[in-house]
């Protein structure tokens, strides 16, 4: 019989590699603790680098620039539409992604954080077994556990995701060519960010979910910019109804029912109804937790799981399920576990979406701050309105601010349109210092820029201010 493994101490050990991961660990090392990460695949970085958020934003900044072509067919000749080789639209995937994954692996080696390659599960709360591919068994000990274990397309029983005629977002990319149509079940982040990609390569899309409109958590005059973009690339939207089967029909179609009672033949089709976490193996039962009703692990506003030195974060733990919050998470818990101060308030966390166009919002919406009891005023400003917009042809563009019933405080910003996910960050350090909205009208703005949104927008607030 062979002796068992010897356990190997560590501070903190960390399973999973991914943005909450790799922020978790680097904090835990700045701390000066000794720490050890776990990833089961062969480079870090996670479903963000590989299957997801890397991945799919190449595929969209492709896109876009190569639409941008098109339309400038009288200089440049660029065609793209069905039968177009996915590989000749993802030629910097590969480049991208290792370009990714080199940097985060040398930040993590530079920093000191001992990485292993394996399956992990817990023996214990403090024990931690990994098990390479070939076999080989390491145990290891912790006095803080961070689990960041993300999650994987959650595809209902009911539907045969084969991977080939219908997919899911992980499968999404290894299309060999662009089908001629595609029905996307799901209206969520995913869902109508690759709707809106495939839309505007050419892809007949039609979207199908139960809500009455895609994304409905953003607002809604965001939503309906990006219907209005989807509509006028022949996407379409069946909202209230569900898939009740998809049957693919052995040639080179696939029929999907509709609860309403519909039919809808595609070539394609892409499963896109959340995310589940990533839990199965690890023993969670040996280290005294246990998943809830929804499949995640439950914590506390720290990240604290009923295990006082473990911590999940991430998707484990579900919504929002964004990389940046995700690496927040991680950062904090390191922080929260080791009595550090974790610095300025997470609460005005933005938000992302990579859609054609892209959507950001940090703070409140208008929605939001009434539900609250709040009364407010809205300023708006169409990209149109200014003249990079203009330059640039922009005319699907808006930023709103949503400021107090004075029209004073900021409490919110919205954007959609090019370069709202960069964009939003005005707004939200405005938000972070407590600036009135006075400040994007006393403060100098680069011309021509789609900044000077924020400018626009603040004049239409103060224009609504109650008159002394």
């Amino acid at each position: 019989m062979s002796a068992a493994p010897q356990i190997e101490p560590f501070d903190v050990v960390i399973i999973g590699s991914g943005p909450s991961g790799q922020k978790a660990a680097i904090q835990a090392r700045k701390a000066g603790q000794k720490t050890a990460m776990i990833e089961r695949e062969p480079g870090v970085g996670g479903a963000c680098v590989h299957q997801g958020t890397i991945p799919s934003k190449t595929l969209r900044e492709t896109a876009v620039q190569m639409v941008r072509l098109r339309r400038g067919a009288d200089v440049f000749n660029a065609t793209i539409g069905a039968g177009t080789e996915i590989t000749r639209l993802l030629t910097r995937l590969d480049r991208v992604v290792n370009a990714h994954v080199a940097y985060m692996h040398n930040q993590l080696v530079r920093n000191g954080v001992h990485l292993l390659n394996g399956r992990a599960r817990f023996l214990s709360p403090q024990v931690i077994e990994v098990e390479s591919v070939t076999g080989q068994v390491r145990q290891l000990s912790a006095k803080l556990v961070i689990i960041a274990t993300g999650s994987r397309p959650r595809n209902p029983a009911e539907i045969n995701v084969d991977h080939e005629n219908v997919l899911d977002s992980d499968s999404i990319l290894s299309l060999s060519y662009l089908p001629e149509s595609m029905v996307v079940l799901g209206a969520g982040v995913i869902a109508s960010e690759y709707a809106s990609v495939f839309a505007l390569l050419g892809v007949k899309i039609t979207m199908v979910d139960k809500t009455d409109r895609p994304l409905k958590f953003l607002d809604p005059e965001m939503t309906v910019r990006f219907m209005r973009e989807l509509e006028r690339n022949e996407g379409r939207f069946v909202g209230g109804c569900s898939a009740s089967s998809v049957e693919f029909d052995g040639v080179g179609s696939v029929k999907t029912n509709l609860s309403n009672g519909e039919t809808l033949i595609s070539e394609k089709v892409l499963v896109a109804l959340g995310r589940e976490a990533n839990i199965d193996g690890l023993g969670l039962a040996a280290a005294g937790l246990k998943a809830n009703a929804r499949g995640v692990i439950e914590v506390d506003p720290n990240c604290r799981t009923v295990v006082p030195h473990i911590y999940a974060v991430g998707d484990v733990i579900g919504p929002p399920s964004l990389a940046s919050a995700s690496m927040e998470q991680g950062r904090r818990a390191v922080c929260h576990a080791l009595g550090l101060p974790p610095g300025t308030s997470a609460d005005l966390i933005p938000t992302g979406v990579y859609t054609v166009p892209e959507i950001s919002s940090v703070g409140l919406s208008a929605e939001e701050a009434e539900r609250r009891g709040m009364k407010v005023l809205v300023g708006r400003a169409n990209f149109d309105q200014v003249a990079r917009g203009q330059i640039s042809g922009i005319d699907d563009g808006l930023l709103k601010l949503v400021a107090d019933e004075h029209g004073k405080k900021l409490l919110g910003v919205q954007i959609v349109g090019d370069g709202a996910t960069d964009l939003v960050h005005v707004g939200m350090m405005a938000l972070l210092a407590g600036q009135d909205v006075d400040v994007f009208v006393e403060n100098i703005f680069n011309f021509p820029t789609l900044a000077e949104a924020y400018r626009v927008a603040a004049f239409d607030v103060i224009e609504q201010r109650p008159k002394a």
